[in-house]
């Protein structure tokens, strides 16, 4: 949902780095990061685990990405504002959904978070 989570004030995890993985790797639909390769379940509990939190971290931090940009978009000032039905249709949400990325991405923009990332408040 687009509504802060509980853990808003806690220091934003960092995902695990995620080793490159070859042109060839990719296209083999049985490999993953490498997972595949390793036996001692303890390690792979444990990759698989970072993995897991670096895929959620880079998940929120997309979705404050896409509530600034829908802000910024749906903006009242900009000569080239979009309606949330505008917005819903190029991201693939439903209107109402759209109208809450929108406000979030206005608390963010507002709160520092989104200014702290390069956003300056639209509003």
């Amino acid at each position: 949902m687009a509504e802060p989570t509980p853990r808003r004030n806690e220091p934003r995890l960092r995902p695990a780095h995620l080793v490159f993985e070859p042109a060839e790797a990719a296209t083999d639909p049985e490999h993953f990061f490498d997972l595949e390769s390793i036996e001692d379940p303890r390690t792979l509990l444990a990759r698989a685990t970072e993995l897991t939190q670096a895929f959620r971290a880079a998940t929120d931090r997309a979705m404050e990405f896409q509530a600034i940009a829908a802000a910024q978009l749906a903006d009242p000032s900009r000569f080239d504002r979009l309606t949330t039905a505008d917005i819903a249709e190029r991201a693939a949400w439903t209107e109402d959904y759209a109208q809450k990325m929108v406000e979030f991405g206005r608390d963010l923009l507002r709160s520092g978070e989104g200014a702290a990332a390069g956003f300056v408040d639209p509003v």
